[in-house]
Formats: C-alpha cells, structure tokens, sequence
C-alpha cells in the first residue's frame, strides 16, 4: 500500500536543527559521516529486530520494515551522488522518487534480517567512501535536477539528517 509522497524540499535542514529530530546538519563533514555512521548502525539494527516491524502505526506512515529499506537505499543512492561528485565537474543527479523505490522494492514484503544486513553493508560501503573524501575535495559540488547545490560537505548534512531523522522516525 502507498503512502502520500512526501513532496517537502528537506534542504532547509543544512541551515537550521531540525525541530523533530535534533540533527545540525550544519556540523556535518564527510569525516563525521565516516565515524557516525558505523555508530548509528546497530541501532537499526535493533529497530529491524524489534516485533511487528512490518506493520505500520498509521496508513501513511512506513513501517519500520520500510524505513530500513529505504535507509539501506540513501546509503547506496548518497554513496553513488558522492562518487559521482568527485568523478565529474559539477554533476547533475538523477532524480529518486523514494515512495516509487518502495513500491519497485516491494519494502514491505522484504525480510527484516536481510535489510538488517543490506542496511549494515551498505552504510558500512558509505562510511568508507565519506572517510576517504581528501578534504581538498570537500568543496567540489553536485546539482539536483530542482537546481538545489550541495558541496561534498553539505552532501554529507543532508545524508546523515536523512538517516538519523528516520531512526527518529522508528524509534531507534
């Protein structure tokens, strides 16, 4: 079953807390990305172990099942956007419809031991690729399709909000 898309433009978060989860993107670096993560990766794995995490709170709210799903999907998307940052001279992404990724994935149907374990590979492969960002890098920037820029180290607050906002989400 879909979910009403959510269609808000998160980039105000590389400016101000975010109200709901706490998170300043703004003290962000890829270097904060490379040692968070690996820290935040057992609590998603607690959630995903967690009973009912495949039944949602509400109509229009993922289950836990679905929010680590996804977030294994930021993991791999962000990891690429970074690659691809430092690959070619100011590139534009391809646009991510998240809910159509959910519904391609079939989220909700998925094993919660096998996105535990996608999850943890996969923000383990992005901690690795933040880490290894020289910081005579950090600067070099990307395009969203929207026209909104990101630098390699705004890049990195608005991945990590992402992934601490839906642990937020799910209770983790």
């Amino acid at each position: 079953m879909a979910i009403t898309p959510d269609e808000k433009d998160w980039t105000w978060v590389l400016q101000r807390v975010c109200p709901e989860c706490g998170f300043d993107a703004s003290e962000a670096t890829p270097s904060t990305a490379a040692t968070m993560i690996p820290a935040l990766l057992p609590r998603w794995q607690n959630a995903l172990r967690g009973a009912n995490v495949e039944e949602r709170s509400n109509p229009d709210t993922w289950s836990v099942l679905e929010y680590g799903a996804h977030a294994s999907d930021v993991f791999e998307l962000f990891t690429a956007r970074l690659e691809l940052m430092l690959r070619e001279e100011n590139p534009t992404f391809a646009d991510w419809d998240q809910d159509q990724a959910a519904l391609d994935g079939c989220y909700s149907t998925l094993d919660p031991d096998d996105v535990a374990s996608e999850l943890v590979q996969n923000g383990l492969d992005a901690a690795a690729a933040f880490g290894a960002v020289d910081e005579a890098d950090w600067g070099r920037r990307g395009l969203r399709s929207n026209g909104a820029e990101f630098t390699v180290v705004t890049l990195a607050g608005y991945f990590l909000h992402d992934i601490v906002h839906h642990l937020h989400d799910v209770n983790g």
